[in-house]
C-alpha cells in the first residue's frame, strides 16, 4: 500500500516573513501597502481551503465589515500574488479559479467535478517516479503539479 499524506495544515514561512516579503513584492511593483491587501493576504494565510476570489471577498467582507475592500482588490491582489507564486491556483474552466497559499508543502490535488470539493495528497512512490521519469528523459524538473479530475467518494453515493 503506497504512504499517501492527505494532512497539508503546517506553513513553510511564519506569517511576519511573509508580510515582509509581500511588502517588498508591492513596492517592486509599485504598489502601495494598505490594510485591505493585507487582510487579503492574511486570510489567505489563515484559510486550509482553496478560495475562489468571490468566497475570499465574502470572508473579509464577513471579518472586517467596516474595511472598504473591494472585489477589484481582490482580483488584482490574487493576480499579484500568483505572478509572484506566492500563491497558487486550480482552474475549473468557466467555474473560474481557486486559490491557496503556495506556503504548504508539495501536494497534489483531486478536484470532484460534480461539486468542486478539492482533497489535497501526496504520494511517495508518484513523487519518485516523476523524479525517475525526468531523470531518465534527461529533463531537469523545476516545478509540478497534478491535479486529478473525477467525482468524490460523497457524489458516487448520492447517484
Amino acid at each position: 500500500m503506497p504512504n499517501i499524506t492527505t494532512d497539508f495544515n503546517d506553513r513553510t514561512i511564519k506569517y511576519e516573513q511573509l508580510l515582509e516579503n509581500f511588502k517588498r513584492l508591492l513596492k517592486a511593483n509599485s504598489l502601495k501597502f494598505t490594510i485591505q491587501r493585507e487582510v487579503i493576504l492574511e486570510t489567505l494565510y489563515n484559510s486550509d481551503e482553496h478560495l475562489t476570489p468571490e468566497s475570499l471577498h465574502h470572508l473579509i467582507q464577513e471579518k472586517y465589515p467596516e474595511l472598504k475592500t473591494g472585489i477589484a482588490t481582490v482580483y488584482r491582489t490574487l493576480s499579484l500574488l500568483e505572478d509572484s507564486n506566492v500563491v497558487t491556483s486550480l482552474s475549473f474552466g468557466a467555474q473560474g479559479k481557486k486559490y491557496e497559499l503556495g506556503a504548504k508543502e508539495h501536494h497534489d490535488h483531486l478536484i470532484c467535478t460534480e461539486c468542486g470539493e478539492i482533497t489535497e495528497f501526496v504520494d511517495e512512490e508518484i513523487e519518485k517516479r516523476q523524479h525517475a521519469i525526468t531523470d531518465e528523459l534527461g529533463f531537469k524538473m523545476k516545478d509540478h503539479s497534478m491535479q486529478i479530475y473525477g467525482i468524490c467518494k460523497k457524489c458516487q453515493e448520492t447517484k
